[in-house]
């Protein structure tokens, strides 16, 4: 498997992606350098021509014969995962050891950032991406914003230490767009209720409703990793998808990347059940008029569905509390939306608990003075 470093054409230093220009920057020599001035200077190795250019069902026809040729090959990885996979730094030759879903990663020794094409390649190449444009310190400073808004949060939490973990990783995605043609029939009820004189009267008009129509839905979005807290993944939903990129194996570079080892099949049942609850919701809206609506049937069939394996970065870091637990947080690498867990300092509640008893003593104290 091929392990690709990307190199700065000034001075061959390391390139990373940096979110805020949306450039390649050398960390040694500060130049920075588009996706397309990169191309120009220096050409994609033959991995990576390899990779781009061969049209998405070559990829996957290739990735089934080579399944096909290794025999069982995911067996074999499954039952080697716990040993893990060593590769070679190109920069300094120290061995890489990583997971068997690890797409990009750091050497320990050197910090090269290097990408795993390997993982990234065939029916595991990613359509799309959704590149980072909130960068490490952003990341940090509303990491902090977070967690001080939270009174009971050890102060541990907040040691440089504790804040330096927090790391950029691209995870993987399933997005499907579906065409549905829908049919809904129900009941509707409109009351009204007036006096005359010392009389109250109900009036109740039933009516049968029936909706057909076309429906189009985008972008319901499915966690593709089996080892992430589904919530965890999920939490950091929805993203802009305007902003969607081809895949291309540089935006990896500088940040961590799982592999999908969930497949399209693993999801298709949950993806059209949320489809079904999406497309009924959206008829239900179109009755309108109505005090009451009852639901007697509602018909739905999938016309087309389109699927899209995509990338798409969060930050993350882990805290483990004095009791043990994994803490875990989230932040949308695109809006900066936080999802996750803090750990609460159990000192600090007991403290304010005896606070808030003792104001309420003495106030009752003085109450019954006055008295």
């Amino acid at each position: 498997m091929a392990v690709i470093s990307y190199k700065c054409p000034n001075c061959d230093g390391e390139l990373v992606f940096h979110p805020a220009t949306q450039k390649y920057k050398c960390e040694y020599c500060a130049s920075a350098f588009s996706q397309e001035e990169l191309a120009q200077l220096k050409p994609a190795t033959e991995e990576e021509q390899r990779v781009s250019e061969s049209p998405q069902e070559e990829q996957t026809e290739r990735g089934q014969k080579e399944n096909g040729r290794y025999g069982n090959r995911e067996a074999g990885e499954q039952q080697s995962q716990e040993e893990g996979v060593m590769y070679h730094c190109p920069s300094c030759g120290a061995q890489i050891v990583t997971d068997q879903t690890t797409a990009a990663a750091f050497c320990y020794y050197c910090h090269n950032p290097v990408v795993l094409s390997g993982r990234v390649s065939g029916e595991f190449l990613p359509h799309k991406i959704i590149p980072f444009t909130i960068d490490k310190q952003q990341a940090t400073e509303k990491f902090l914003e977070y967690a001080h808004s939270k009174k009971f949060v050890p102060k541990a939490f907040f040691n440089k230490q504790q804040i330096e973990k927090i790391s950029g990783v691209y995870f993987p995605y399933w997005m499907a767009d579906m065409d549905m043609r829908g049919s809904l029939q129900a009941e509707g009820k409109n009351l009204r209720v007036w006096r005359s004189g010392d009389t109250e009267y109900t009036e109740t008009k039933i009516y049968h409703v029936e909706r057909r129509g076309n429906i189009h839905l985008e972008d319901i979005t499915k966690n593709a990793l089996k080892k992430n807290s589904l919530k965890l993944a999920e939490g950091v939903l929805p993203y802009d998808v305007s902003k969607v990129k081809g895949f291309h194996m540089g935006y990896l570079s500088g940040f961590l990347a799982e592999k999908r080892d969930l497949g399209r099949s693993d999801l298709q049942a949950e993806v059209v059940e949320d489809a079904k609850e999406f497309a009924e919701r959206l008829l239900r809206e179109t009755a309108g008029g109505y005090g009451h609506l009852s639901v007697n049937s509602c018909q739905l069939q999938t016309q087309q569905e389109h699927w899209d394996y995509i990338m798409l970065p969060v930050w993350t870091v882990t805290y483990k509390g004095r009791d043990g637990k994994m803490y875990y947080y989230s932040m949308n690498g695109q809006n900066g939306k936080v999802y996750g867990e803090l750990p609460v300092d159990g000192a600090k509640v007991w403290i304010l608990g005896i606070v808030i008893f003792m104001v309420v003593f003495l106030l009752g104290l003085l109450g019954g003075w006055m008295l």
